[in-house]
C-alpha cells in the first residue's frame, strides 16, 4: 500500500467522492483566469495541465470559453502585490493562487474578483478567511495542509535515519505562513526528540550560507520547507545537500528528482484538477465565500535510492515498499 493511501486516516482528512458531471458552462463568454503563481509555467506545467483537465471534464474548452494568463515571482515573493495589481487592471474573472504569499496579495488587491486558492499551509492562521466552513468575503479553495505535513516528513525522516538527532529546517522567515509551520514543527521535533536547527533563507544567495551553517552547527539531516523561493531553487538546493553530504526531505517530488533523498507532501496536481470545480461553480454564480475551503487528500512520499547510495545511507525496506514512487 502506498503511504499516501495510509496517511489520510492517520491525519483525519476525508476524502470527497468524485464530482458528478457537471452542467455545460455558460455560454456566450470567454472567462480570464488568471493565475498568480509562485514557478515558472515549465516548471508548474503538470499542475497546470491539472487544472485545464478539471476544466474540461466540466465542458470548458480553452480559447473558446477561456483563456489562461499566468503570472509567476519565479522565487521573489515580493513581486506577488504587483502581480497581482496587474490581474485587477486585466479584469480577470477569478485569480487563482498558489501559496500564503500570493493569496495574501490577492486579497490585499481587490474585494470583489473572485480568489481561488489552488493550494495554502494554513488559510485561518495569516488571516485569509475567518473560517474553513464559510470563508465569507472573495477568497475560497484548498488547503495543501503544508503545517500540517511538516511533523509527518520528520517522523519519515527519522524512520529512514533513526540515528539523527539534529535536523536543519530550511525556511524562509519572512513567508507569513513560517511562525505557524515553525511551531508545528518544534513540537513533532520535540516528541521525536529532535533538535531543530532554523536555517533561515530569504533569497537565493541565503542558500549555500545555510547548508554551511548546517554542517558547522552539526546537522544530521535538513528538513526544507515549501516557498517559493525553495520551488524557484529546488534544482540549487538539491546539489547543495548532496555537495556536504546531508539526507534530506522536501515537501515536493522537484527536490527529489534532482537528486535529493526524499520528499513527503500534497500532491498539488490532484489539488490544480480540484479547483476546476470551484471555478466552474463561481462562472455559474456561486459566491466563493459560500463555498467551504477542501483540505488535500492525496499525498505523496518519493525516494530516490540512488541518493541514498551516494550518501551511504541505507533505508529500511518498510519504508520503501510504502513509496508511491522510488527513483532508481
Amino acid at each position: 500500500m502506498a503511504l499516501g493511501v495510509a496517511i489520510t486516516s492517520v491525519l483525519g482528512v476525508i476524502t470527497l467522492p468524485p464530482a458528478s458531471p457537471a452542467q455545460p458552462p455558460p455560454a456566450g463568454k470567454v472567462y480570464r483566469i488568471g493565475l498568480l503563481e509562485t514557478t515558472s509555467l515549465a516548471q508548474n506545467a503538470a499542475n497546470v495541465e491539472a487544472l485545464k483537465q478539471g476544466l474540461r471534464e466540466r465542458g470548458y474548452v480553452e480559447g473558446r470559453n477561456f483563456v489562461i494568463e499566468y503570472r509567476s515571482v519565479d522565487g521573489w515573493p515580493d513581486r506577488f502585490p504587483g502581480l497581482a495589481a496587474e490581474m485587477v487592471r486585466m479584469k480577470m474573472d477569478v485569480i487563482m493562487t498558489r501559496g500564503t504569499p500570493a493569496a495574501l496579495a490577492a486579497k490585499g488587491a481587490t474585494a470583489t474578483i473572485p480568489i481561488v486558492m489552488t493550494g495554502i499551509g494554513d488559510p485561518l492562521g495569516p488571516g485569509i478567511v475567518p473560517s474553513l466552513a464559510r470563508p465569507g468575503g472573495n477568497v475560497t479553495g484548498l488547503s495543501g495542509m503544508v503545517s500540517e505535513l511538516g511533523g509527518k516528513r520528520l517522523e519519515l525522516l527519522k524512520q529512514a535515519i533513526p540515528r539523527i538527532v539534529r535536523v536543519g529546517f530550511v525556511a524562509n522567515g519572512s513567508n507569513p505562513a513560517f511562525a505557524s509551520a515553525r511551531k508545528a514543527l518544534e513540537g513533532s521535533a520535540q516528541s521525536l526528540r529532535l533538535e531543530l536547527l532554523l536555517l533561515d533563507v530569504r533569497k537565493a544567495d541565503d542558500l549555500a550560507p545555510a547548508f554551511e551553517a548546517a554542517v558547522r552547527q552539526g546537522a544530521d539531516a535538513v528538513d526544507v520547507a515549501l516557498d517559493s523561493l525553495t520551488l524557484a531553487n529546488f534544482r540549487h538546493i538539491a546539489a547543495l545537500a548532496t555537495k556536504h553530504r546531508l539526507p534530506s526531505i522536501y515537501p515536493a517530488p522537484e527536490f527529489v528528482e534532482a537528486g535529493g533523498l526524499m520528499a513527503y507532501g500534497t500532491n498539488y496536481s490532484d489539488l490544480y484538477r480540484r479547483a476546476a470545480i470551484y471555478v466552474d461553480k463561481i462562472f455559474k454564480g456561486a459566491k466563493p465565500g459560500d463555498l467551504p475551503i477542501e483540505q488535500a487528500s492525496t499525498f505523496e512520499l518519493v525516494i530516490n535510492l540512488k541518493t541514498a547510495r551516494q550518501l551511504g545511507v541505507t533505508l529500511p525496506q518498510s519504508l520503501t515498499v510504502r513509496a508511491d514512487r522510488v527513483i532508481q
